[in-house]
Parts: C-alpha cells; sequence; structure tokens
C-alpha cells in the first residue's frame, strides 16, 4: 500500500469503494413512497409545517432587508410564475426559492427538529413550492415531497456531527430541498441517489459566528439552500454525476465528523422526523426558549408582570449551546435573538419575546439594556449531558425588595415532548400573516393548506401566495 504524507489517502484506495448499502436503500425509499405510505399524523403534522412556514416566510418578507432583496432581483433576475410569498411579485422557480428561503429565517420563528439539530422544514418547502406548479403536482404531490425532503435532511443532521464552528442552516438542507425536487419530477432510484449525491457536495460551509455577531448573511444560507436543491435536480436530470458516496464524504469529514451510516435507516418508513418536529413562538433562538419558558412561569408567580428595574439579577443554569449565548450587547435583531441576556430583559420588558420585542426601538431601551447587563448565564454540564432530547434550563431572578424566585424547565414549550396544540400553530399563522394581507386572505391560506392533501393541483395555494401585502392586516 502506498504511503502518502499528511495522511492522504491514494486514489486507488479511494476509489476503491463501494457505494453504500444505506444509500441503496434510500434511493429505493425515495423513489417508492406514495402519498398513501405516509400515516395520518404525518399527513397532519407535514400540513401543520407547511402552514407554519408559509406564515413565517409572509411576514419575514416584509422585513425592510427583504423588501430591498426583491426590488433588486426584480430588476437583474426579472419576473415569472413563482410568489415570493407576501412580496406580490412573480419570478422564475430558483429566485422565488431563494427570497422565501431567506424571508423564512429573517424572524427565527421557523420550525426546527431537535434531533437533526436544525431547521429542515424552511430548507425544503421554498424548492418545493417553486417545482411544483409547473410539474402540474398535487397537494398530495407537494405534501409526500415535504415529508421526504424533511425526512432526508434530517437523517443527515442526526447521523453526523456538523463542526461546533459551522451553522446548521445551508449544509444538510440541500440535501432535503433537492429529494423533494426529484420526487415531484417522479426520479427513479439511480436519480434518487445521484440527486442525493450531488446535491450533498453543494451545501455550504457556514460559520456559527454569523449568528451571534449579528451578520445577516445568516438568514440567507436557507435560501441558498433551496436554490441549490432545484440546481441540484437539474444537474442530474442532465446527466452530471456526483460521487460514489457524497453524503459520507461531505458529513463525515469535510463539514462535519462521526457520520454514522446506521442512523441514516434506522426504523426509515416507520419513524417520521416530521413527526416529531418542533414549532416556535418566541421569535428568538431556540437555545434561549427553556429560559424563557422558566422565566415565563415566575413571572406568572410574581402576579403576571416584573419591571426590569426592579430586578437585581436573573441567573441561568442551562446546556452548553444556550450558555454559549451569553453576549449581553447586541448590535442588531439578529444578535439579540441569539442573545439570552437580552432575550430575557426584553422578555420582562415587552411582556413576551414578540418580534417587536428584538427590533432596534426594543433593543436600543436603556432599561432593558441594562438588565441584560445583570443576566449571567453559566453551563451545567450535568444538563448538557440530557441533550438532545431535553433541554434544560434553570432559573433565579432576585427582586430589589429581598424576593427571590426560581424555576426550571427541562424542554421546550413546543418540542416533541411539550407541544404545541394545532390549534396554537394555526393561532401563531394568524397573528403572522393577518398583519400581511389581512384576517379574511390569512383564513383563506389556512384552509387551502387543511385540504391541501385533496387539491388536484396546486393552483389556488398558488394563487393565494402570489396576493401582496396590504396596508392595515385587518380585513
Amino acid at each position: 500500500m502506498t504511503s502518502l504524507s499528511f495522511d492522504v489517502k491514494p486514489a486507488s484506495e479511494l476509489l476503491a469503494a463501494a457505494r453504500p448499502s444505506w444509500l441503496d436503500r434510500w434511493g429505493a425509499f425515495a423513489a417508492g413512497l406514495t402519498f398513501a405510505d405516509l400515516p395520518a399524523p404525518v399527513v397532519e403534522r407535514a400540513k401543520l409545517v407547511l402552514l407554519d412556514c408559509i406564515g413565517v416566510i409572509a411576514a419575514g418578507m416584509q422585513e425592510p432587508e427583504c423588501r430591498a432583496l426583491v426590488g433588486r432581483m426584480a430588476e437583474t433576475a426579472g419576473s415569472g410564475e413563482c410568489p415570493a410569498i407576501g412580496a406580490g411579485r412573480g419570478f422564475a422557480a430558483g429566485s422565488a426559492a431563494f427570497l422565501n428561503g431567506v424571508a423564512g429565517t429573517m424572524l427565527e420563528l421557523d420550525e426546527g427538529n431537535q434531533y437533526a439539530r436544525g431547521h429542515p422544514g424552511i430548507h425544503v418547502l421554498p424548492a418545493i413550492l417553486a417545482a411544483g406548479p409547473r410539474l402540474k403536482s398535487s397537494g398530495a404531490d407537494l405534501l409526500t415531497a415535504l415529508a421526504l425532503g424533511y425526512e432526508i435532511g434530517s437523517r443527515i443532521g442526526i447521523a453526523a456531527k456538523l463542526l461546533v464552528t459551522t451553522h446548521p442552516h445551508g449544509t444538510w438542507g440541500t440535501a432535503g430541498a433537492a429529494l423533494g425536487v426529484a420526487h415531484l419530477n417522479r426520479a427513479d432510484a439511480a436519480a434518487m441517489i445521484e440527486t442525493l449525491n450531488i446535491a450533498s457536495t453543494l451545501g455550504l460551509a457556514t460559520s456559527r459566528r454569523t449568528m451571534l455577531e449579528g451578520g445577516t448573511v445568516r438568514n440567507a444560507y436557507a435560501g441558498v439552500s433551496n436554490q441549490l436543491g432545484l440546481t441540484a435536480w437539474d444537474l442530474a436530470a442532465s446527466g452530471f454525476v456526483g460521487e460514489t458516496d457524497g453524503v459520507g464524504s461531505v458529513f463525515g469529514g469535510v463539514i462535519a465528523t462521526d457520520f454514522r451510516p446506521a442512523l441514516m435507516i434506522d426504523d426509515l418508513g416507520e419513524r417520521w422526523e416530521i413527526a416529531r418536529n418542533y414549532f416556535k413562538r418566541h421569535a428568538a433562538c431556540r437555545y434561549t426558549h427553556g429560559a424563557l419558558d422558566a422565566l415565563g412561569d415566575i413571572v406568572a408567580r410574581a402576579g403576571g408582570r416584573i419591571a426590569p428595574a426592579d430586578v437585581v439579577a436573573i441567573e441561568v443554569d442551562t446546556y452548553v449551546w444556550a450558555a454559549q449565548l451569553n453576549g449581553s450587547e447586541p448590535k442588531n435583531m439578529l444578535a439579540a435573538k441569539f442573545s439570552l441576556p437580552f432575550a430575557l430583559a426584553t422578555f420582562l420588558a415587552n411582556g413576551a419575546a414578540t418580534p417587536d420585542a428584538f427590533r432596534d426601538g426594543a433593543r436600543e431601551d436603556a432599561a432593558t439594556r441594562e438588565l441584560a447587563r445583570r443576566v449571567t448565564v453559566r453551563e451545567n454540564k450535568d444538563l448538557t449531558a440530557r441533550l438532545p432530547g431535553l433541554r434544560p434550563a434553570r432559573v433565579r431572578l432576585t427582586l430589589a425588595d429581598g424576593r427571590s424566585f426560581a424555576a426550571e424547565a427541562l424542554t421546550n414549550k413546543g418540542d416533541t415532548e411539550d407541544p404545541y396544540s394545532p390549534e396554537e400553530v394555526r393561532a401563531k399563522f394568524a397573528d403572522l400573516a393577518g398583519p400581511v394581507w389581512g384576517a379574511s386572505h390569512a383564513a383563506a391560506i389556512a384552509d387551502c393548506v387543511e385540504t391541501i392533501d385533496r387539491a388536484a393541483d396546486l393552483s389556488t395555494l398558488t394563487r393565494l401566495l402570489s396576493a401582496p401585502a396590504v396596508a392595515g392586516g385587518s380585513a
């Protein structure tokens, strides 16, 4: 055997590796999957994910950066038939998928999967919404592609351990988008495998520091991932090929380590990741949610409101990823959403962690900023050891009058272990979509999604999502 420097393996050794068996299994599974194979709870959860994503995209599209981006892309990319949701403009598929993916992460309200350690839905839905209408896909086709794309992205996230310096957005989500699009195109098993191998090497090498610093380029990662998912299918359908095992290469050594192939097929077709997702109501990084939930319990016990000026100190003991968010001087809205001290302070100042509680006016409030400086965040390694099934936080709040309150949250409200009800998810959609389109139009979208599995095509949904935002939003 030839020995090379720097632990480099010779091509003769690398190229001798056969395609892994899990990939063959996945190719057959993806090609053979039909809507009838989805259990009823999976269908219902997929509808809720669809509705939730539409709401967060529409609301996020109203942010100044998104409005400006839509305008620039209308000039440079031209128009098309795929709606930028909440913008009232249509684009070509790739541009629409990009814009909707960007908008869907702007408010930090998109759903996710705690076991995958990321946000599969917003990495899949914009791509399949862009591809489906041209292919005359049915509503059942759309839900099947969503569940499938969600599954492959989540499985990669579960099977691999991303480098701790890597942000999960824009990585394995590209594979999810690509496989969802391939399914809408009726790809066979070989094409599914090729699409997956191509998509795995098109993902981004993202930086975790962007979320901590408030580098809003981070909000583009999911958009790029959706756009590249469409591109991966176009490449595969045109005859381009990937590696023998692109997933294993990229997520076993390039941007991640410890790739465990067995987890890619563990209970495949029986355990569905979309059915154990989480939804969010706090408009902040999910790592802050346990502490926010515990603080909410304290506020309720204290009589329903605590003024920031009355607080001497807040102490938080939590798991490693939440403890990392200890910066107390966020420079913009994104950084504020990834600051545990600020999230707790603005929760008290505003009564809830709403989108407005992280905007510049709230972020620049002197009393809120001063309270954020009085928040101490520590990692408790025993709490870290309870990941990923639990996301614990212990909060102690001390008041100037000498009273002290403590509360603990073992998991986040909205997680699989403590889920929001379907009615609560629909209420969240109404809260987000109502101000964009008006209550009656938002309700029409919700009704369309509720019956989407019976829709022969996506024309009604597309028409509803193409509507422009209206002033006031109360009609």
